[in-house]
């Protein structure tokens, strides 16, 4: 009697069996994938801030708006970073497991690699829900947000560019301006203009200045007092003077955009039932990176294997030339959808079922397909 209730307690025991070594799993890559993603993040937002601080610098954008932009900018990414932040994670996982020869001790107690892709699609599936919703609906919204802010910058930015002591220019250097102080009212003083209009010049002296902006109705005029006007042409004696006690020059504002215009920017609503191949390649294009993160988990698991000596990092310059033939694949295959060169219906499924094939393909041969294929061909 004991020895049967003894039997009869193994698929429970083996149940709970399955159970820890599925914790375990998922502990493991859970951590290693927090880990690569701070990595990665690390990486990108020190990019980010550093392409920042050269717009700021160049009074592209207002210096308070580098973090936001640094802010929006990662959520646009990382459709892009946290699929290979988890390909990574799984890789470098079963990696160490190989190394420390646990994988060895769960195929002797029955337990392979295909096995424990069952916790991994589970953990996979909902990673790759959350990323959806990352792609269809807040990276595009990061990616207006971050347009309108550069826009609103650009234009804070042309309206307090005017500072005594520094040459300015806009209109694409058709106006230079310069001021050489400031007086206890905030007027410019000492001012320099010159404005060219095709062959025309135009050069401009005050003794002060002040700036009139109304950003609602796109104004934004430089008032002069008590200035020269001179005009001319380069190279002929004949040109105008005039004097003045107030003179207005417009002063260009940038105008507003429409934070549309990008694909990468329109909502996933207004890209639905056009019938146009970019934004059929758009939806695509969203559609990719929950899809992606479950064919890497796949392919991760074979790729992890490893010699029991091996570095732990021996397989990681592999995986990361796996994931860049994986993006530049699915690059190809938008801008041929783009160009009408492949079917609306195919779109960039060839790509994933490509990988997701060879991930198939190393699974089986793992799991003693090779085997079986080569008893297959000694028979024949």
């Amino acid at each position: 009697m004991p020895e049967s209730k003894g039997y009869g307690d193994r698929p429970k025991l083996r149940r709970e069996m399955t159970a820890i070594i599925d914790r375990y799993l998922l502990r493991e890559i859970f951590r290693t994938f927090l880990g690569v993603t701070m990595i990665l993040m690390l990486i990108l937002l020190g990019d980010q801030f550093a392409r920042g601080l050269a717009r700021a610098a160049a009074d592209r954008i207002p210096r308070e708006a580098v973090l936001q932009l640094m802010g929006l900018t990662t959520i646009e990414y990382l459709s892009l970073l946290v699929p290979a932040a988890f390909f990574f994670a799984v890789m470098l996982t079963f990696g160490r497991m190989y190394r420390d020869s646990e994988m060895a001790a769960l195929n002797a107690c029955g337990v392979g690699a295909p096995r424990l892709l069952q916790p991994l699609l589970r953990i996979g599936l909902l990673v790759a829900l959350g990323l959806a919703v990352l792609s269809f609906d807040t990276a595009p919204w990061a990616a207006r947000k971050s347009a309108e802010i550069r826009l609103e910058g650009a234009r804070q930015v042309q309206i307090t560019a005017l500072e005594p002591g520094r040459f300015r220019s806009a209109s694409g250097g058709r106006l230079v301006f310069y001021a050489r102080d400031r007086n206890a009212a905030g007027q410019l003083t000492g001012i320099f203009i010159q404005q060219r209009s095709d062959d025309l010049v135009e050069v401009v002296t005050a003794a002060r200045a002040e700036q009139r902006v109304s950003l609602e109705r796109d104004e934004n005029y430089l008032v002069l007092y008590d200035g020269i006007r001179y005009a001319g042409r380069p190279g002929s004696p004949e040109f105008r003077t005039a004097r003045f006690q107030e003179h207005g020059i417009p002063l260009p504002v940038p105008r507003r955009a429409d934070p549309t215009q990008q694909q990468r920017q329109v909502p996933t609503g207004d890209l639905l039932g056009t019938g146009l191949l970019e934004d059929l390649a758009e939806l695509h294009w969203r559609l990719a990176a929950p899809v992606s993160l479950l064919v890497l988990t796949v392919l991760a698991v074979p790729l992890g294997r490893s010699p029991p000596r091996s570095g732990r990092y021996g397989r990681l310059g592999f995986a990361i030339l796996v994931f860049v033939l994986y993006s530049n694949l699915l690059g190809v295959g938008r801008s041929l959808l783009e160009g009408g060169h492949t079917p609306a219906w195919l779109g960039l499924w060839w790509v994933h079922g490509i990988l997701a094939g060879v991930a198939g393909l190393m699974l089986y041969l793992q799991g003693g397909g090779a085997w079986r294929l080569r008893a297959w061909w000694h028979r024949a």
